[in-house]
């Protein structure tokens, strides 16, 4: 039976729509989960075969799932992670257990945010970045050596989704956000602040060829942290743009040695310059998939499966047009009793999907993190304007009822 074993999903988005482009493909799926009520609700997977809890940070646990798996008949084809800290774990087990094309080197590095600053050190593509250890310094001797670099953004090497990504304007910003994260973290990364336009490249490298699958214009808003409300992908970028973006992005990429994978890129264009927020080994999550898929008929997960497993992917472009995820937030914290609106905002000309992502009884907050945002309006349109002024007028009629905890 081929099989096609998958280190973690979430509910909904770009690492749950993998496991379902896998069955399509015809293999059987395991999910390898350390998420209890997964298990629970497992009903609700109908697209997992098997499902299996296992303790992720236990990799003797994991080989011996594996190796019983192998002992039931079945054929590991692939072990794929879609979903953030996951991805280099399931490279190493593929490379372990069945054939793997994956450059796991590079999957390591894109992991973790310090590596990839020492990799990319002096790169011109590359902001000044800097680092704290509290072995080494006193925080009064880094900050005089950091003020003058000021404004900075403060983050733990490992944050994804905005998660621990703060911003510091002056020095006594930047000394509490130090210390906030000293409590969780034993390093902290300082990186320059960039102003300007900031863009999200989704990329499949194929034997050593960069192909840029979308490029997505973000819409930012800051709550107590960067969070982006909005997405929009542009399938009219002038030839010039979008020379310099491939020549950024192989540049990027070449330093990584990265010959077969899945990557996304987050840039801000400052100054006539694309400099790199960051870069991660997997397609974005949420509504990405579905984004390019709208835009473009390709299902993008799908194709990196195919690459993962040594085929070539399909990025023809099927259709070609403008599509908007506008992003529904609360403002205040509390338990969810209703929500309203879903139906009509369905009904709006030009909208594809509208997904509620928190279940009443569920307690929501403004977000301190991407994984905070309550769901998302997707519209698609020829006019870029007209896509997002779909999306944002139909998210109108959603209104979230909280009950005070």
């Amino acid at each position: 039976m081929r099989t096609i074993v998958f280190i973690e999903t979430n509910k909904s988005g770009s690492s749950r729509e993998a496991i379902k482009a896998a069955e399509r493909l015809g293999y059987f799926t395991v999910l390898f989960t350390n998420k209890q009520r997964f298990i629970h609700q497992r009903t609700e997977f109908p697209d997992v075969h098997q499902m299996i809890l296992v303790e992720l940070s236990n990799y003797d646990e994991l080989r011996e799932n594996l190796n019983q798996l192998q002992q039931q008949g079945k054929q590991i084809k692939g072990i794929f992670s879609f979903v953030h800290s996951y991805v280099h774990l399931a490279a190493v087990l593929a490379e372990e257990f069945c054939t793997s094309i994956v450059s796991t080197d590079s999957i390591f590095i894109m992991e973790n945010k310090v590596l990839t600053r020492e990799l990319l050190k002096g790169h011109p593509n590359s902001p000044h970045y800097a680092l704290y250890n509290p072995d080494d310094f006193s925080i009064e001797d880094f900050i005089d050596q950091a003020k003058d670099y000021l404004p900075l953004i403060v983050k733990c090497p490992t944050s994804a989704g905005s998660k621990d990504v703060m911003l510091a304007n002056n020095e006594d910003q930047l000394k509490l956000a130090i210390q906030d994260l000293l409590k969780k973290h034993e390093q902290i990364l300082l990186e320059e602040y960039l102003e300007g336009p900031q863009y999200l490249i989704e990329v499949l490298v194929h034997n050593g060829k960069v192909h840029i699958v979308a490029i997505i214009e973000q819409q930012i808003t800051l709550f107590h942290r960067f969070i982006v409300t909005g997405y929009c992908l542009l399938p009219n970028i002038n030839q010039r743009m979008y020379n310099r973006i491939f020549e950024t992005v192989s540049s990027i990429l070449h330093a990584f040695q990265m010959r077969n994978g899945a990557c996304h890129l987050e840039m801000r264009l400052v100054n006539g310059v694309w400099k790199l927020i960051e870069i991660n080994p997997r397609i974005s999550g949420g509504a990405m998939n579905r984004i390019i898929e709208v835009g473009y008929g390709i299902n993008l997960v799908e194709e990196t499966i195919q690459l993962m497993l040594g085929n070539e992917p399909c990025l023809t472009k099927k259709h070609s047009k403008y599509v908007y995820a506008h992003y529904l937030t609360v403002d205040s914290k509390g338990k969810l009793s209703k929500v309203t609106g879903k139906e009509l905002s369905s009904q709006y000309p030009g909208v594809e999907e509208v997904y509620i992502k928190p279940r009443k009884g569920q307690i929501v907050r403004p977000p301190l993190s991407m994984g905070d945002r309550c769901g998302y309006i997707l519209a698609s349109s020829n006019s870029k304007m007209e896509a997002k002024r779909m999306a944002i007028r139909a998210a109108s009629n959603i209104t979230f009822y909280l009950d005070p905890l």
